[in-house]
């Protein structure tokens, strides 16, 4: 099973860190439209901010696992777009648990 993360701040619900980690077993290696889904989605999104946002995200990756923490970036602008693609990840993703919850599934975290 996936299983993801994301750590919200208490105060005003923004992301401030995010997992991915398991494989959904839901087909063969290279078969798995839900792993692979699940990357394409979070995978991206990483290289999107650092594309679109212009910050490159301290993510740790290994194989069936990824993570960051996210930082506040000091321009309003950048961080508003990396938090708008982080928030795009996280419907993405629900979106995927949705329709294979039985290999995915999503917790939130608050912290304050």
């Amino acid at each position: 099973m996936i299983t993801i993360t994301f750590v919200r701040r208490a105060a005003d619900r923004r992301i401030v860190s995010f997992a991915v980690e398991g494989h959904a077993k839901y087909a063969k290696p290279g078969k798995d439209i839900v792993c692979a889904g699940v990357s394409a989605v979070s995978v991206g999104t990483v290289n999107a901010i650092e594309a679109l946002a212009g910050e490159e995200l301290p993510a740790k990756m290994k194989n069936g696992w990824l993570s960051s923490d996210i930082p506040t970036l000091a321009d309003e602008a950048s961080d508003g777009r990396m938090q708008l693609l982080l928030e795009s990840m996280a419907v993405m993703l629900d979106t995927i648990a949705k329709s294979y919850g039985k290999h995915v599934v999503i917790h939130e975290l608050l912290n304050a």
